[in-house]
């Protein structure tokens, strides 16, 4: 029996382990490491979940201390399970494994794949950020009208008590506060729920499967990061980002989707430099030439851009999008830029708690703040730095209704962002064209 260390970070690591490694006789899994996510070391992975071999669960810890654990535990093989990092920094954390004795793996991406009896389409992308849920609503939107019955499952974010959430059903904005939800879930499921789907997420993805496909024609897979779909798609669409040229071959797996894409759309052309978009289309055609190329703008708006013109605004943006995926700005700025602000706020002298780390950690953020939430102190701190720093309004780009979650006496100005068609092909006659043939072979019940 081969003793194994899961590398991860809350997400790809468990569903690795749930597919491949659970109930396996050839392995003993000793350990999950964690990175990425605030605060998910020192946690177990449950004996509910992890099986017979596992009575007492399975330890969480730190990512730091890979190399310690290896030696403790005489450890054959290290499983890489996470996303959105460099080639460079896999082949890093490859070093430290097989100096230190162990072997050094990355599962394969189609054989984490669960296949569904339902119409699959996926949504991944090259980097966190590039414009996936946006995409998914669009899709989700097309199906509808095309009279399918829509269920979006969302990639994994177990961020509180996993037993509590093996399987999660979102369908109201009451599920959202029943379960808990962090910013970060809520950004991703609070749009879709508005637009009358019901959403799925959790731990164990066969589980989810099944819930699923009892009211499902056509699934939507919403990626997260750039991580490889935890389903079997029909059709694998995979979302580029012009204003991070290059990241599509540097990024651990951006690149897998990039080589497995049917569709490649190419996100943010409205704001993006020409020969950045024609860049990544070079990318493309270079190393999946079988891809159908669709150019897509990332439609920024405002409810009412007077508010903004000519104001001190401080911007809150998406927090994964700035943090591990290393955007300088996003929508937010990009808003405050058009519609005329006079100028940014700078939150830095003001943070609060553990939005101090986040910035000590991403030296790259600038005048602007992330909507970091993965904890109830971390939305605290959010809050409290809101208040703290002096502007005219807030200018919030995240996904969610951010003045609903927290309570700040300064007016809340939403920007929203929206897939938007930018020429031909267009998305609708894309899915319309992949589907078709599918929808016919595939039955409905």
């Amino acid at each position: 029996m081969e003793n194994v260390i899961i590398m991860g970070a809350a997400g790809r690591d468990f569903h690795n382990f749930n597919v491949y490694f659970r109930d396996n006789p050839r392995y003993r899994v000793v350990a999950f490491t964690a990175t990425q996510i605030p605060d998910i070391d020192g946690r177990i992975y449950p004996a509910q979940l992890s099986g017979k071999q596992y009575p007492q669960g399975i330890p969480i810890h730190r990512d730091s201390r890979l190399v310690e654990l290896i030696k403790e535990h005489r450890v054959d093989l290290v499983a890489f399970s996470y996303s959105d990092v460099t080639h460079e920094e896999v082949m890093h954390k490859a070093s430290l494994t097989t100096a230190a004795g162990a072997d050094f793996i990355i599962i394969g991406a189609p054989y984490t794949m669960l296949p569904s009896s339902r119409k699959v389409i996926s949504v991944c992308a090259v980097r966190t950020g590039c414009g996936k849920s946006q995409t998914s609503r669009k899709i989700i939107q097309i199906l509808q009208q095309m009279g399918q019955r829509v269920v979006c499952v969302r990639h994994p974010m177990p961020y509180g008590d996993l037993t509590q959430q093996i399987v999660q059903r979102f369908s109201s904005r009451d599920d959202l506060e029943r379960q808990r939800c962090t910013i970060e879930e809520r950004e991703e499921y609070e749009p879709v729920i508005d637009m009358g789907a019901t959403v799925y997420a959790g731990v164990d993805y066969g589980l989810i499967l099944e819930a699923a496909e009892k009211e499902a024609d056509v699934i939507v897979w919403d990626g997260g990061n750039n991580d490889t779909p935890f389903f079997k798609p029909d059709v694998h669409i995979v979302v580029f980002d012009p204003h991070r040229a290059g990241h599509e071959t540097r990024y651990h797996p951006g690149e897998t989707n990039l080589l497995m894409a049917d569709v490649a759309v190419i996100n943010k052309v409205d704001s993006a430099e020409p020969e950045k978009v024609e860049q990544v289309r070079k990318t493309i055609e270079q190393h999946n030439p079988a891809a159908t190329i669709i150019l897509a703008d990332s439609a920024v708006r405002v409810d009412d851009p007077a508010q903004v013109k000519g104001r001190h605004v401080l911007v809150v943006e998406d927090g994964p999008t700035l943090t591990h995926g290393e955007m300088a700005y996003g929508a937010g700025v990009i808003a405050a830029r058009r519609f005329g602000a006079a100028s940014l706020a700078d939150p830095r002298p003001y943070l609060r708690g553990s939005l101090v780390n986040t910035f000590r950690n991403y030296g790259h953020i600038g005048t602007l703040l992330p909507a970091m939430g993965y904890s109830p102190g971390q939305i605290k701190d959010l809050e409290e730095t809101i208040k703290a720093c002096p502007c005219d309004l807030v200018l919030s780009a995240t996904p969610i209704d951010l003045a609903a979650l927290v309570a700040v006496d300064k007016p809340v100005v939403r920007v929203r962002y929206e897939y938007r068609d930018n020429s031909s092909p267009t998305l609708e006659e894309v899915i319309r064209a992949k589907l078709g043939e599918i929808l016919k072979s595939k039955p409905h019940a």
